[in-house]
């Protein structure tokens, strides 16, 4: 019978029970100061075949690769830095210990100590002068040669994914080393990172299906937060001028390559400012993101090339609906008037959808795909913004802009509607919604308006998708490859 994965499992299921038969500790509890192997290779570049250095060094990872018979054995371990070739030989080690280095298993993590040399082929290498056992692992890897392929299996397993396909590695360190970026450019503008609370009485801050809950010690229902804003806005209302938080949102919506509904959004608020003042802020913060990690301010995008250079182009709302649509919805000012129009195009709305959620039906469908290069579209109709403040010059629009890049949007800002009788009753506005069918349309916040009658200075307001950003960043083309663990449906 031909061997398969059971027959190596059972392989290494019996070298698991001939260790502890033994004595010997299959799971160990330290290994102190490995050094990462990436920069331990780069101090010896320079070394010459034959001339091994100095120092002994202690290298710890997991192996990838096992190859060799009789008396030599060569290894290809993996940190989180890199890959080393470790060499081991029955003359140094010894016969026991050879014997124990022979029998690790691909999938093992072994911790290593010995000098730096380069083999007669001239790789870099690690001479194994001992070794210890740290993990001994009972299932294969995948097969080295065509990795972990199955998209199913890559998000499910997650540590697989990570262990065999380094360029799933190398996206999740750009998406952490994105977040540190993100948090020095904020910090540097006078930011404070705060916290804000997940679970509230009231989801506010935008127009979105939320989950709930109930605390049994209070006995009340509760929700996970949709936003941020609601509660930033009370801080500014306290005295804090300039506010942020990287937190994670919660909407119970549909799963897309851009939609999960667990995700991390970065959100602030800077008081005396404007949305024009956002604008100049997120396209420099974008920016520098882009250059602090990358190095480069054009990035690849699904075989293009994005130019993530600011100033970024700016266009309204209405002018690109009626470029790329040919409906100028200021023609349709009524809802059934514009939704057969919308309807006649071919896209299916929802039967209770408002004049607002039309408008934004034609800019997803017909905009949306389209704004590839970084895009900043302005002058939202104030239906569509029920927590901006309304343009001076015309009060049918207000000082809103969402940003685009890579046909998404992965940013809506605005200035901040700080007047609470207006912001009342739009809140009505959106409660009539809500009892019309609409399950999205938020509620009364009597909290937040009564923090409004106290006073709130002029505000702009930031909401970048971070997971979005790392999509473009990393050139993921489904937002389950910027998420180390995507929401899945469980296996049964």
């Amino acid at each position: 019978m031909a061997e398969g994965p059971m027959s190596e499992a059972g392989e290494r299921r019996r070298k698991l029970d001939n260790l502890l038969e033994s004595g010997q500790s299959p799971y160990r509890n330290r290994f102190p100061d490995p050094e990462p192997v990436a920069p331990l290779l780069e101090r010896y570049e320079a070394i010459e075949n034959g001339q091994p250095s100095d120092d002994e060094h202690r290298v710890a990872g997991r192996i990838l690769i096992k190859r060799g018979h009789g008396k030599a054995t060569f290894l290809v371990l993996k940190d989180a830095s890199g890959r080393v070739q470790l060499y081991g030989n029955i003359d140094i080690l010894g016969e026991e210990t050879y014997a124990d280095f022979q029998h690790l298993d691909i999938g093992d993590v072994i911790g290593v100590t010995g000098p730096v040399f380069r083999t007669r082929r001239g790789e870099l290498s690690v001479e194994a002068r001992s070794f210890i056992l740290l993990a001994k692992a009972l299932h294969p890897l995948p097969e080295k040669w065509h990795g972990l392929t199955d998209v199913e299996i890559r998000y499910r397993q997650r540590y697989l994914d990570l262990i065999v396909n380094d360029e799933v590695h190398r996206s999740f360190y750009i998406r952490g080393k994105v977040l540190s970026s993100l948090r020095r450019f904020m910090d540097g503008r006078g930011f404070l990172e705060v916290e804000t609370p997940i679970l509230q009485t009231i989801p506010g801050g935008a127009t979105a299906r939320s989950f709930e809950t109930h605390h049994n010690a209070l006995d009340i229902d509760l929700y996970m937060r949709i936003a941020l804003e609601l509660h930033l806005k009370r801080l500014i209302v306290g005295g804090f001028d300039k506010v942020y938080e990287v937190g994670r949102i919660f909407r119970n919506e549909g799963i897309s390559t851009k939609h999960n509904p667990e995700f991390t959004m970065m959100e602030s608020q800077q008081a005396y400012a404007d949305y024009k003042d956002v604008m100049e802020m997120l396209e420099t913060l974008v920016a520098h993101i882009a250059m602090e990690v990358l190095g480069t301010l054009e990035v690849p995008w699904k075989g293009a090339e994005v130019d993530l250079t600011p100033p970024w182009r700016r266009v309204t709302l209405r002018e690109l609906i009626r470029g790329h649509s040919g409906v100028d919805f200021v023609d349709y000012p009524d809802r059934d008037t514009l939704k057969v129009k919308v309807e006649e195009l071919g896209v299916e709305v929802d039967p209770a959808a408002s004049w607002g959620k039309l408008v934004d039906e034609l800019l997803s469908n017909f905009v949306e795909p389209k704004l590839i290069q970084p895009t900043f579209i302005v002058d939202y109709p104030l239906e569509l913004s029920p927590l901006a403040r309304p343009k001076d010059e015309d009060p049918t629009l207000v000082e809103r802009f969402e940003g685009f890049i890579g046909g998404m949007e992965i940013a809506n800002c605005f200035s901040e509607l700080t007047d609470p009788l207006d912001q009342r009753r739009r809140f009505e506005e959106q409660a009539n919604q809500r009892e019309a069918g609409d399950e999205e349309a938020g509620y009364v916040d009597e909290d937040f308006l009564t923090a409004l009658e106290y006073g709130m200075p002029p505000s702009g307001g930031s909401g970048l998708g971070i997971d979005r950003l790392c999509m473009i960043l990393t050139d993921s083309p489904s937002i389950r490859d910027a998420i180390l663990f995507p929401l899945l449906k469980p296996d049964k």
